[in-house]
């Protein structure tokens, strides 16, 4: 705890051993997932995957991708905080140091499953790592809470992976990647290093949605470089620094925008999901920029009666900007460039086309709304200055989006002093540093997490307790 209060790591990770996987893995798959050291001297996954254009098991991927557009990471193992990631003994040490009451855990290599092309090996992997990752965090007072990964690549097994993950396994939450990468329409034999995405919101995905409903949990939506996932502007740059500056917040802004515009929330009105290891300053100009959006090109707009001025001023106020002379050649040049511009032939109250109406079935519903019924939550990590100032540009939802992370685990996660560092960056209120360590990852992840606590918090604090309860 932080001066009392709970303190939950909303994002912290696993550094899964490839080879310890295996051990979980149906034997049919267990050559197909190794170690291999790269061309930097760096250790990296290898697996053995579908090939795009032959159809057969030996397309070999290194994961993260090692070089070239969108590279994965390289020398990324955190001198404090690699042997936590992998050995629970020493990662409970440091959250006792830290006053971290509870990590939520997502896995490392298992970010990268919505990108393998073989729908068989990725149920599989999945399958294994879910047990691999709820055997590991079994026990412990509750404080590690495991989060499941679900196969994108296979609907119906998706939906039975994630009740199988939170009915038999306990789990908490499930996490899902921001889209699922496809061949691009113009090159699809190009795939994967050429592709678009098919996003979380597409129609496809929505009894997945429905089904995190029904058991009353939330998604949480996280990227990764290197990953074969499109990454935005990152797709488009050659080194790490530049990949992962723009890498996970594009990947996480994509995914949000689809998942209000698609329709997803309006649908699932009750539907959780966080945008996670993304920061948070960006999302107050995100926010303003879907409403404006939508107030004027959807509340507002009208496209069968566009604006069109009449030809009298539109021919007076060409008079005026070409001078008084030779008026009858303006004239002219006035009506013909007014016919171009605005034809009887292309009366736009006469086209009929569905594509007129952009998120047509959006227009009652002010995007902002989303927020303050508690359906976005967002991560901030110990040295991101953003939760200080988003209930200055977002109001008092501003408060209740962003969930306390260390990134444990990963290469830029930060470990000494995290708490402390994230609680003091401003002069928070109670109440609102409460929400920004704690409570907003319980509204988040629900009850399930709730009821959940370690007895060593709920006896600390009556409330939690009778909460838990």
């Amino acid at each position: 705890m932080y001066d009392g209060l709970l303190v939950i790591d909303a994002d912290a990770h696993k550094l899964e051993n490839p080879l310890v996987l295996r051990d979980y893995i149906e034997p049919e798959y267990r050559d197909r997932i190794g170690l291999v050291v790269d061309s930097l001297g760096d250790q990296r996954a290898k697996i053995i995957d579908v090939h795009p254009e032959t159809g057969k098991a030996d397309f070999a991927r290194m994961f993260p991708q090692p070089q070239g557009l969108g590279k994965g990471g390289f020398r990324n193992l955190h001198p404090d905080t690699t042997l936590g990631a992998m050995f629970n003994r020493v990662r409970l040490q440091h959250m006792d140091e830290e006053g971290v009451d509870v990590q939520v855990i997502f896995g490392t290599l298992n970010l990268m499953f919505s990108s393998i092309l073989d729908k068989d090996l990725a149920v599989a992997l999945c399958q294994a790592y879910n047990n691999y990752i709820a055997d590991d965090c079994r026990g412990y007072d509750n404080r590690l809470k495991p989060i499941g990964v679900i196969p994108l690549q296979d609907v119906t097994a998706a939906i039975a992976e994630m009740k199988r993950c939170v009915n038999e396994l306990g789990m908490v939450s499930v996490g899902v990647a921001p889209h699922l990468p496809v061949p691009h329409p113009s090159a699809p034999h190009a795939f994967p290093e050429i592709r678009t995405s098919k996003a979380i919101s597409h129609p496809d995905f929505r009894p997945l949605l429905q089904t995190a409903v029904d058991l009353d949990i939330a998604l949480g939506i996280h990227g990764g470089p290197g990953s074969g996932m499109v990454g935005g502007i990152s797709d488009h740059m050659e080194t790490f620094v530049l990949t992962h500056i723009f890498v996970q917040r594009n990947q996480q802004q994509m995914a949000l925008a689809r998942m209000i515009f698609d329709g997803a929330f309006e649908q699932f009105p009750t539907l959780r999901v966080g945008f996670l290891e993304g920061g948070c300053g960006w999302l107050p100009d995100l926010a303003h920029a879907f409403h404006e959006h939508w107030e004027k090109r959807i509340r507002d707009f009208d496209p069968k009666h566009p604006y069109r001025p009449s030809l009298m001023d539109f021919t007076k106020l060409m008079i005026q900007e070409r001078g008084a002379h030779n008026n009858t050649n303006i004239i002219s040049q006035a009506k013909n460039l007014f016919d171009l511009m605005w034809t009887k032939e292309h009366d736009p109250t006469k086209i009929d086309d569905a594509s007129l109406y952009e998120h047509y079935d959006l227009r009652h519903r002010d995007p902002l709304e989303y927020f303050e019924r508690g359906q976005i939550f967002v991560s901030f990590e110990s040295d991101d200055p953003g939760p200080a100032y988003m209930h200055i540009a977002m109001g008092e939802v501003g408060k209740r989006l962003a969930c306390f992370s260390g990134d444990y685990g990963h290469w830029d996660g930060v470990l000494r002093g995290c708490v402390k560092d994230a609680a003091t960056v401003t002069n928070y209120d109670r109440d609102h540093l409460g929400l920004l360590l704690g409570g907003n990852a319980l509204a988040l992840y629900g009850d399930r997490l709730r009821q959940g606590l370690p007895a060593s918090v709920t006896s600390q604090d009556p409330a939690l307790s009778s909460t838990a309860s």
